[in-house]
């Protein structure tokens, strides 16, 4: 049955909703875009006998398959995604239909920043633990950015989720920018007190569990749980299974959605491997030491808080769907600029990280708000478990071609020129896409601007 309409959202809670990506976007940048990369690489190489100068490299075997250490931290990230294409639309059919979406988002965070802090215990040569824990709490930050972005539609009307959407990712990159700051200044001043890099790296990752559990506390208990649309069926976790086939079919008929959702995880591929696996290109191939590398991503957070509003602000003159097209073609030259980037030479890098800022977080923000128009009422969680399997941080597509391009080739920049197929075919997938009818199709009312 259908319940009555609920009040719209108080000023705390929206406020609540924006300081959640403020907490979680450190587990995001610190973790996998900065830190754990890089980390999880040497411990990787360290096992494989590679790790002092003049050694030989050899390939790991983790259950029996040939792995090379520069390619372990993106095929396990590649493994974490697969398990979400099963996990997040099961956690998302469940959210739809529980009467305390805000318990469950409490739990899954619990649970999230329990598993990063326990990176505490990665060391040695004990990749295949970190590998492990790289996966559980992925599937979890995947699970807990499910349920968060299914607020969205219950907190805004269609003409203001733009802007909504746009703020909560500002306000996301200004968090996790802050406690990369706490981490570069421990990187610069960590030589002059005896720190080793691993040793900043491994603390760096645990802080971020610290900082997701602490501030999501804060930022979970202004929202508000509202009645589910659909109470007539159970509502245990294993009805999540028929509510997901019941999902997809219902997808199969809104055929614009899906074809939007496509070019979604196309481009969306493209965007996370270069934020994940930028890292791994600036200190393998560029030789770019931490002191040049963390802080030049430190200054991506700033100003992708900036770029979020200023593609939200144009997103109004010209619409989102615009913007978005826009920012795709801003990606695919950013991606070739990257190919060029000398090796040793920060000043280089620093320009391409500024274009990058500039562009990140407008397209992911409007993205969301551009999907959630095209979400039928009441099965927000579920839509976005499907759209949560290639967002922030867990593509497996990217990972995956770049970890092959660089095994077949031993190049990094050709792994990275790769990655503009992404852009390119997402584009043409997305320019086909009449959003207007899409929205109308799904139920919604359009904004006045697409």
């Amino acid at each position: 049955m259908t319940t009555e309409t609920v009040a719209r959202s108080t000023p705390q809670e929206r406020r609540g909703w924006y300081f959640y990506d403020w907490a979680i976007s450190a587990y995001n940048t610190t973790v996998i875009t900065v830190f754990l990369g890089p980390y999880l690489t040497s411990l990787a190489e360290r096992a494989a006998g590679c790790a002092e100068e003049g050694s030989t490299c050899v390939d790991l075997h983790p259950l029996g398959i040939p792995v090379a250490p520069g390619s372990f931290f993106a095929y396990v990230l590649s493994l974490s995604v697969i398990a979400q294409v099963l996990v997040l639309p099961l956690v998302g059919a469940y959210a739809d239909r529980s009467w305390h979406k805000k318990r469950l988002l409490a739990w899954i965070t619990a649970l999230g920043a329990a598993a990063t802090i326990a990176m505490l215990f990665v060391t040695g040569d004990r990749y295949l633990l970190g590998g492990a824990l790289l996966v559980v709490s992925n599937v979890l930050f995947g699970a807990a950015e499910t349920v968060y972005y299914s607020y969205l539609p219950q907190i805004s009307d269609p003409d203001e989720r733009d802007a909504v959407s746009s703020r909560g990712w500002a306000i996301g990159y200004l968090g996790g920018g802050l406690l990369l700051l706490f981490n570069v200044i421990a990187v610069l001043v960590g030589d002059g007190l005896g720190w080793s890099t691993g040793e900043i790296a491994r603390w760096s990752i645990v802080s971020a569990g610290v900082w997701w559990a602490v501030f999501a506390y804060f930022a979970i208990r202004p929202l508000v749980d509202r009645p589910p649309v659909e109470t007539s069926r159970s509502r245990s976790v294993f009805a999540g299974f028929a509510q997901l086939g019941h999902t997809l079919r219902e997808l199969g008929s809104l055929k614009l959605t899906l074809f939007f959702l496509v070019a979604y995880l196309i481009y969306n591929d493209g965007i996370q491997t270069v934020i994940t696996l930028s890292a791994t290109y600036a200190t393998e191939e560029l030789e770019l030491e931490q002191t040049a590398l963390v802080p030049t991503i430190l200054m991506i957070q700033f100003l992708a808080f900036g770029g979020a509003l200023l593609l939200g602000a144009l997103a109004k003159r010209i619409g989102a769907w615009k913007a978005v097209l826009l920012s795709l073609v801003l990606w695919t030259f950013v991606l070739a600029a990257a190919y060029f980037v000398p090796a040793r030479a920060p000043l280089p890098f620093v320009a391409l990280g500024a274009a990058i800022g500039l562009v990140l977080g407008g397209s992911q923000a409007l993205s969301r708000s551009l999907y959630s128009q095209l979400i039928p009422a009441g099965k927000e969680a579920e839509y976005y478990g499907l759209y949560q399997i290639s967002d922030k941080g867990t593509s497996w597509m990217g990972p995956l071609l770049f970890g092959l391009a660089y095994q077949l080739t031993d190049s990094y920049r050709v792994s990275i020129l790769s990655l503009i197929v992404f852009f390119v075919v997402g584009f043409l997938v997305l320019a086909a896409v009449p959003i207007r009818r899409a929205i109308v199709e799904a139920g919604n009312t359009p904004p006045k601007l697409l």
